[in-house]
């Protein structure tokens, strides 16, 4: 899976604030997504973050 920088994705599961499409904020290893309702931030590495991608927006 291609992921650049400043990409907007859409998780499986809702955050708790209610919010699905997150920012990629950070691309490596580990993939660092801020969520786009609350600003929280989440760092994941790259296998389980492929896993939780329902869909990636342009």
């Amino acid at each position: 899976m291609q992921i650049a920088l400043n990409q907007i994705v859409q998780l499986k599961k809702k955050h708790p604030c209610g919010g699905t499409r997150w920012k990629v904020v950070r691309v490596g290893a580990d993939i660092k997504i801020t969520c786009l309702t609350c600003q929280r931030t989440v760092m994941l590495d790259r296998a389980e973050f492929e896993k939780r991608v329902k869909k990636v927006e342009e």
